[in-house]
């Protein structure tokens, strides 16, 4: 079949009324679009208002919390030893260099000996000349003072036998008074010999006089010779203990002192740490909490210890607090003076009630709080906070598992305002 063609013809309202329609239609269109964004404007800036605005919030939940305080310090062991001279001398060999770990015994410095053993042979020879004089005493004096003794006492008896015949020869009339008064005097002088003897023999006999005497020299001139022998080997400077030398500060030539650290000795042993806390920190601190400790140059590896000394005294120029961490088992990368940092455990709390920290206000005051959310409404509520770990803040009161609490500082939003809680930070 054919199709027929339509001819389209435009529309014709009668009397005119074309133009007064357009205008009609624009108008409400106007009033319509005016309506809507009117409307738009009051629900997107109106709803806050009526509803209260969208907030964040977190839900108090349990889990661990783990409290620790993070300083760092320095490697360092219980002490350390300042090697020097103990007399003047010259300097003739160092066998020894920096960070060289030593035996106790080992030579260190070697001062030059040779006036120090010329008085050792001076010394020695005194001795001998004093342990000869004890033996002359003994082997020689003492049995020629005995002998001596003897003949003294038979000198006697026959001086006696003498004067006793010239006695009787007197009385009888036989012999004359100066030949008396001769064997008198013979008698005399016998006796007197033998008390003589007899006082060199006790002078000369262990306890004697001679013999103290003697005895004596040789006691000084031993004391003599052990102080040049201790004077020699004051010349030879050796390590007092195991350890590591971490200093040195004297080289070949030089004229020391005594005095003066020549070398710095680190006692093998147990390994410290030293590190300061900041003194608001002080009152969670206590003998025997651990620590996890890492080196600045080996961050990814760490090691125990152990805090076991608080100083009682707080730097007042720094406000910060001295404590010492006991390092059992030390890494062999640990030297002297590498600086470290030490994250101390003060506090440890399993399934604990937990909120964000971040959530609590005035969190280190005497009331923290928070804003709780409560049939939709923001209500301030105080809480009491223990153990305060990197994100999340033990509560011992105020809160219970399953509340929400607006994240955040909540700028802006007052007690009992009404909100729209979203969760998820």
């Amino acid at each position: 079949m054919p199709i027929s063609s339509v001819e389209s013809k435009p529309l014709r309202l009668p009397g005119g009324l074309l133009k007064p329609a357009l205008v009609w239609v624009r108008t409400h269109l106007m009033r319509l679009l005016v309506s809507l964004v009117v409307a738009g404007a009051i629900a997107y800036f109106g709803t806050p208002y009526i509803f209260g605005p969208v907030v964040t919030v977190d839900t108090v939940i349990r889990q661990d919390i783990v409290q620790t305080v993070v300083a760092s310090g320095q490697v360092q062991t219980p002490y350390r030893v300042n090697v020097g001279a103990q007399v003047t001398g010259l300097v003739s060999d160092v066998p020894v260099d920096e960070g060289q770990t030593v035996k106790a015994g080992d030579l260190l410095i070697r001062l030059d000996d040779g006036n120090a053993r010329e008085a050792v042979k001076l010394a020695q020879g005194v001795v001998a000349q004093s342990q000869a004089r004890l033996r002359q005493l003994l082997q020689v004096a003492a049995p020629a003072a005995v002998e001596t003794k003897k003949q003294a006492e038979a000198a006697v008896t026959e001086a006696q036998l003498t004067y006793d015949r010239a006695l009787k020869l007197h009385t009888q009339g036989y012999e004359t008074k100066a030949n008396l008064d001769d064997a008198k005097k013979a008698l005399d002088v016998a006796q007197s010999q033998v008390r003589a003897a007899d006082i060199q023999l006790t002078a000369s006999q262990s306890g004697g006089m001679d013999y103290i005497t003697a005895q004596t020299q040789l006691e000084q001139s031993q004391a003599s010779l052990r102080a040049a022998e201790a004077q020699l080997g004051y010349t030879q400077i050796r390590a007092p203990r195991d350890g590591v030398l971490i200093t040195r500060n004297v080289e070949r030539g030089n004229v020391v002192q005594p005095g003066v650290a020549l070398l710095v000795l680190a006692p093998a042993g147990e390994t410290q740490i030293l590190v300061e806390i900041d003194e608001t920190n002080l009152g969670l601190m206590l003998v025997g909490e651990t620590a996890t400790v890492s080196a600045d140059a080996y961050p990814k590896q760490s090691f125990q210890a152990k805090l076991f000394y608080i100083n009682p005294s707080v730097d007042p120029a720094k406000g910060s607090v001295e404590v010492k961490l006991a390092v059992p088992n030390p890494p062999a990368y640990l030297t002297q003076d590498m600086t470290v940092s030490a994250e101390i455990e003060v506090a440890r709390r399993p399934q604990a009630i937990a909120v964000g920290t971040d959530s609590i206000h005035e969190l280190t005051g005497a009331k923290p709080w928070v804003l709780a959310v409560q049939n939709g409404r923001a209500v301030k509520r105080t809480i009491t906070v223990g153990a305060i770990g990197d994100a999340t803040t033990e509560v011992t009161s105020g809160l219970s598992q399953g509340d929400t609490v607006v994240h955040g500082t909540g700028a802006g939003i007052a007690d009992g305002a009404r909100v729209r809680p979203r969760s998820g930070a």
